[in-house]
Order: structure tokens, then C-alpha cells, then sequence
């Protein structure tokens, strides 16, 4: 067994016999103890087997996604357990130091006894994330938001004052499991009647079919006057699984491509359409997946060829660290940049208009939402699906509806 194997069993046995003590300290009901034992043991087992068979050739599975819940499950609750049981041994010891030096005569035992309000205030405290993981794998994943924003632009052609974009992002569609809830997710998108719709990528985990059951679903989407547009996400090249061959990936990578065009969506690969209104017009520009940390084949030069610095810009741009490096400081002008990925962790907590958190946040910039800076806006879609984790919480799945005004920037 590997040296990571065994510091891995070592971190898991403390996580464990912390969590046991606080239950045996609430409890000495015998047969509460032995049930939880078994549990616990059988859920590690469990986890432990699902791993160690996870196939690199297929990728995430439903299986996959219940065991990282289940993992999620029993570690987030028992972490937050023996943070507070681990802080009670260190003033134990502390105390029994102390009664030691200065009553070493004493009979009674070094360490004193553990607290029961200690391990109550552990095990309530470790129940909020347990509830919350549970809620978000049985509500919070197909409780679709619809968020709208007002954006002001200056110089937005007059045409275009009042015109509304729908954006729906990282559609992940081999983690569906629901079809009810797409289908009222479709209504919803919809029921915006917008102008235009557009989708910043991420059709699937990693192959074509997995979005092939959905397919007469996503083709509910009504013909939106000015057009339905899409781009590629980092999961629609197939990276993350091993393949049989090069054949193979760029098969898969082709009928990804064509998933677009079943759906009657128009895909944008580092290129740009017009969308006219009477006798104005603005440019849509769709590229390729560029982000930070993941694939970059986005060619935003090629992607905008054509345009000057004063035509009116809407770029998708699936990675919001593409923004940040190279979109925000472009000498041609994104007027407003489009985009996802990031999930807000599917995790966070949002109060809407007073506070917003999630630990994506210290990988991403921008990571859900509105941002704003030198007159440009970008604005990060929470995403429609999920991946890995199979829920939500705090962050749920958006359907975005942004209305453009003419007007001075407000945010």
C-alpha cells in the first residue's frame, strides 16, 4: 500500500473515532453506538469500493455522482465534528497539564472527562451541513432561478433600447436524472420571451449521448426572434476521460458539435453574426473554450474579425478567467461578456443585494453575477445543470434574462 493510501486511512480512522466519541458522549444507548458503527463503516466501505472502480474511459457516471454525495455526506458533517472535538481534547489537556504540575497527588484521572454540551453543540452544528447537502440533492438542483438584470450602455444603437437576451449555461446533461424538472425548466426559459437566447456551454459531462435523451426536450425551446446562438465549454472536448483512440475522441467531439444544431441552436466557433434591428445592429461573438486553468483554443482576434472598437459587442466566452486576462483590456471593446462555468461551486451562501459567498471565489475573479470594470460588463452564469456533486446548495440553477438600455453605466 502506497505511503498517500496510508495517511489517507490515518486521517479517515481520527475523522471517525472523533465523530464515534461524540456520539458515544451524547448516548450510551449500546445498540445506537453499534447501528452507527455499522453505518459509518458500511458508507466507507461503499465509497471505497465505487473509487476504486471508476472507469477513466467512461467518465462520470450516476453512480460516480451518488458516491461523491454520499462522500460529501459523511465527511463534511464529521470534519466540522472533530474541528470541535479536537479543540476540546486540546483544553483538556491543557487542564490536565495544569492539575498535574500543581496537584500532582491527585488520584483522579490526567484528562478530564468530555462535555456533553460540547459534543450536543458538535453534532447540531455538524447537522446543518448534512441537511443542506441532502436538500441540495433532493430540491436545491432543480430549484431554477429566473434572475434578471438591467444593463445601461451609452452608446448601445436605439434599436436595441429594451431588447432582452435569455442565457442559460453548462447544461451537463448526463446528470439529469429528472424529467419533470427539465421540463419545467424549458417552460421557464420559455416563458421570458426574450429577444434572443444564448447558451455558454457545457452540453454534456464528456460524450455526445448523454444528451441524446434530452434532445426532444431542449428542442421545446421556441424560436426566439433574433436567434438561438451557442458556444463550446471545457467538457465538450472530451479531456477528461481516457480514449480508445484520437478517432474516437474527435468523433465524440464532432457529434457534440452536431448536439447544437439537433437543438436548432447556431453554434458560434471563434466567429461573429450581426443581429440587426431595423436600421441598427450589434455583433454577437462566440469563442471557442478559453479559460485559465483549462483548455485555449478561443482565438478572440479571429473570433472578432471585422469589428471595430466602436461596433456594440456581446461576447460569449464560456471560462470568466478569460476575461480577466485577455477580454477586459482588448483593444476592440466587449462591450458585455457572457459566460459560466465556475457553478458558483454549486455551493454558497446568496442574500440577494446583501451578500454573496462561495469558495469558488478564490480560484475565480468573477464567479457568479454582475461585474463591472473599465465600462465593460461580464456576467457569470450559476449554470442550468450540475456535475460531480450531484446538488445544490445555497447556489441554485439560473435562467438569466438581461435587458439592455441606453442609458450611462449603473450597476
Amino acid at each position: 500500500m502506497s505511503p498517500r493510501w496510508i495517511i489517507l486511512f490515518i486521517i479517515i480512522a481520527v475523522i471517525e473515532l472523533y465523530a464515534f466519541q461524540a456520539i458515544k458522549t451524547v448516548t450510551k444507548v449500546r445498540w445506537i453506538q453499534i447501528a452507527y458503527i455499522i453505518v459509518s463503516i458500511s458508507a466507507v466501505i461503499f465509497i471505497f469500493y465505487q473509487f476504486s472502480k471508476f472507469d477513466r474511459s467512461v467518465g462520470q457516471t450516476p453512480m460516480t455522482m451518488i458516491t461523491i454525495g454520499l462522500l460529501l455526506l459523511v465527511l463534511v458533517p464529521k470534519l466540522l465534528i472533530t474541528f470541535f472535538m479536537l479543540l476540546e481534547d486540546i483544553l483538556r489537556l491543557l487542564v490536565g497539564t495544569k492539575n498535574y504540575i500543581t496537584n500532582y497527588n491527585n488520584e483522579d484521572a490526567f484528562l478530564p472527562e468530555r462535555r456533553q454540551f460540547v459534543s450536543r453543540i458538535a453534532l447540531g452544528i455538524a447537522a446543518i451541513p448534512f441537511l443542506s447537502l441532502i436538500y441540495g440533492m433532493t430540491v436545491g438542483k432543480y430549484n431554477f432561478k429566473v434572475i434578471r438584470q438591467t444593463l445601461f450602455f451609452p452608446d448601445l444603437p436605439d434599436a436595441f433600447d429594451g431588447f432582452q437576451i435569455t442565457q442559460i449555461s453548462d447544461v451537463h446533461s448526463g446528470s439529469f436524472d429528472n424529467p419533470e424538472k427539465i421540463e419545467y425548466a424549458i417552460d421557464l426559459i420559455n416563458q421570458q420571451n426574450s429577444d434572443l437566447i444564448l447558451f455558454t456551454g457545457d452540453i454534456v459531462n464528456t460524450h455526445a449521448k448523454e444528451m441524446h435523451p434530452w434532445l426532444e426536450t431542449f428542442n421545446k425551446i421556441q424560436n426566439h426572434e433574433f436567434g438561438k446562438f451557442s458556444i463550446l465549454g471545457n467538457h465538450d472536448y472530451g479531456e477528461y476521460v481516457e480514449w480508445s483512440s484520437e478517432k474516437d475522441k474527435e468523433e465524440n467531439f464532432e457529434a457534440i458539435k452536431d448536439l447544437h444544431r439537433q437543438i436548432d441552436f447556431k453554434l458560434l466557433l471563434n466567429e461573429n453574426v450581426k443581429i440587426k434591428k431595423g436600421d441598427d445592429e450589434i455583433a454577437l461573438v462566440g469563442v471557442e473554450n478559453w479559460g485559465v486553468k483549462f483548455k485555449k483554443v478561443g482565438d478572440l482576434n479571429k473570433a472578432s474579425e471585422n469589428l471595430s472598437k466602436d461596433d456594440f459587442k456581446i461576447l460569449m466566452s464560456h471560462d470568466p478567467s478569460h476575461w480577466e486576462a485577455e477580454i477586459k483590456n482588448h483593444h476592440k471593446h466587449f462591450h458585455l461578456t457572457l459566460s459560466g462555468h465556475t457553478h458558483g461551486f454549486q455551493f454558497g451562501i446568496e442574500i440577494p443585494g446583501f451578500f454573496k459567498w462561495s469558495p469558488v471565489e478564490y480560484v475565480y475573479k468573477q464567479w457568479a453575477g454582475l461585474y463591472q470594470e473599465f465600462g465593460k460588463y461580464i456576467y457569470v452564469n450559476r449554470g442550468f445543470g450540475f456535475h460531480a456533486y450531484p446538488g445544490r446548495v445555497g447556489i441554485m440553477p439560473e435562467i438569466t434574462v438581461i435587458e439592455l438600455k441606453k442609458g450611462q453605466n449603473i450597476v
